[in-house]
Order: structure tokens, then sequence, then C-alpha cells
């Protein structure tokens, strides 16, 4: 029997599963691929401060970091890639690459950096959910890294303070999310009719922008104004975190059903079809019974001949 599968996170709030991208993208997997995780958010815990999350555990095993926590599932046969072609995988990991290099930094500064939105949505939010006297820590530890983050990343000659690096970063992300909306198109999904890895990645890292209340962000604005993708994340939330109703299953059922459906229309269709012809072959006057009068004896023959 498999070990019991425990996932850390942040918790939820916004209409979110959780406020953390990394612990989305493992929620949105898992529940894409069929794993059962039993989750437990790290809120009012110590653990706010010394854990890493998200963090799977596994029996003996701890596995921290998406990509990480992806792998390990795919071993434990829970995968919702199993479908894609070579070329799509190259596709899913140079998707994942241009939200990382693009996208990420643009939400790191417009939830821990921007005076405004960190003073009245994100401080109080994780200053909330954690315990006296880290709820005057976390918050600022959480900005300080992101800040660094950012500066690492993005602070290149001549950019070298935050102010100047503001308007490079929006404009990345602002690129990074018409190319993503021009991807999906009118689909459900980015590769097929079944979510699969990209589909978490992306779902991981929109929707806290989409669904905080922000005081001032012109790139959730600018989401906003691109339907497809807010209409994904939509689906997505009501399809696999409603609580109201069940989620679809595993990409492996779905297509084992779609096949056992598809042969019983065959034989359905094959024995009406034989059904048919017998039909017509009962109907058919080639084919009826013909009354064939008995030939006269001899001796009839002979009396009826006059003497």
């Amino acid at each position: 029997m498999a070990a019991a599968m425990e996932l850390r996170c942040w918790g939820g709030d916004w209409g979110l599963p959780s406020v953390h991208t990394e612990s989305l993208i493992v929620l949105a997997y898992a529940k894409f691929s069929g794993a059962k995780v039993t989750v437990s958010p790290i809120d009012w815990t110590w653990k706010t401060l010394t854990a890493t999350v998200p963090e799977l555990l596994c029996g003996d095993v701890a596995v921290q970091q998406p990509s990480q926590i992806l792998n390990f599932l795919r071993k434990q046969r829970f995968n919702a890639d199993y479908e894609l072609s070579a070329r799509q995988g190259a596709d899913t990991m140079a998707y994942i690459a241009l939200l990382e290099e693009k996208l990420r930094p643009a939400l790191m500064h417009t939830f821990w950096v921007d005076a405004e939105n960190y003073v009245n949505l994100t401080r109080p939010w994780f200053a909330s959910r954690s315990p006296f006297p880290l709820n005057f820590i976390v918050p600022g530890r959480l900005a300080s890294t992101a800040l660094s983050r950012i500066l690492l990343t993005k602070g290149e000659a001549p950019l070298h303070r935050i102010s100047e690096v503001e308007g490079k970063l929006y404009s990345d992300a602002k690129e990074c999310l018409n190319l993503l909306s021009y991807r999906l198109g009118t689909a459900s999904y980015f590769f097929g009719n079944s979510p699969t890895s990209l589909d978490a990645f992306v779902f991981g890292f929109l929707s806290p922008l989409y669904k905080a209340g922000l005081p001032s962000s012109p790139l959730q604005s600018h989401l906003q104004q691109l339907h497809n993708l807010t209409s994904f994340c939509d689906n997505i939330l009501a399809l696999y975190f409603n609580a109201d109703r069940p989620c679809p299953p595993p990409p492996v059922q779905e297509t084992m059903d779609a096949n056992l459906q598809k042969l019983t229309q065959l034989v359905n269709k094959e024995s009406n079809l034989i059904e048919k012809m017998d039909d017509n072959l009962r109907s058919s006057p080639q084919h009826k019974p013909h009354r064939v009068d008995p030939k006269p004896s001899l001796a009839s023959e002979k009396s009826s001949t006059p003497a």
C-alpha cells in the first residue's frame, strides 16, 4: 500500500486554495493527476518562519520545490503529462522558463515591493497568519527576500535601483501575459482537452494576481483585459477546487472510459446492423418457402388412364 502524502503549504484566501504561487502549482497538479494529497496549511504555526513551502511528505521522504515535487508524483504514477508529445514537452519547459524569467519578478514586486500593496494587503495577510511574535518577522523577511531576488536577477547595469528596474519588470510581464493569451486562444487548456503541468504552472502564477484585492496594480488590470486567461483560472477553480462538486477523474481514467464508451457504441452499432440484415432476409420474397405439390404416383396415373 502506498504511503500517505501530506503537502505543507500556505493557506487559502481570495477564493483560492492557497495564496502562494508555488503551493498553487503543486495543488493544481495533484488535482490534475489524481494524486490524493492531504493538505496541511502552515498558517498560525511556527513553520511560517522555519518551513520551506511547499513541502511534500511521503513516509520518510520530504520533497521541496514545485519541479521536484511534480517529478516525485510522476514517479508515483501520477502523471498529467503522459499524453504529451516530445514537441509539447519541449514547449512546456520553454513556457515555464518564460514564466520564471518574465512574470515572477513582476509578481514579487507587485505583492512585496510595491508600498501600497504591501502595506494594505500582503503584510497584513501574512502577519495575521503567523503567531506572535512571528507576525512582526515573517512579512518583512519575505519582502526582503523578494527584493533581493529581483535585484539579483534584474538589476543589471545600468539598472541598479528598484525604481529603475520597475519599468522593465512590468513591460516583460505584460509581454509574457500576451504570449500566454495568444497561445491559449479559445481552448480550455494549453494542450488538448486535459490539463497538464503547464496548466498547473500558469494557474499558480496567474490566480493570485487575478483574485487578490490589490489597491494598486497595472499588471492586474492588464490581466483582467485578457479574458481567456481569467476564464482559464475560473474554469480550473470551478472544476477542481469547488467543494460542492466532485473533481473530474484523472486523465488515465478519462481515456479508459472514453475507449470503453467507443467500444460499446461500436458493438451496439454492429448488433443493430446484424439484426436489420436478418429482418431484411426474412421479409424478402426470394427467401419465402415454396409449396411443392407432390408428383402423382404411378398407380394413380394408371387409374386415370382410359381403358
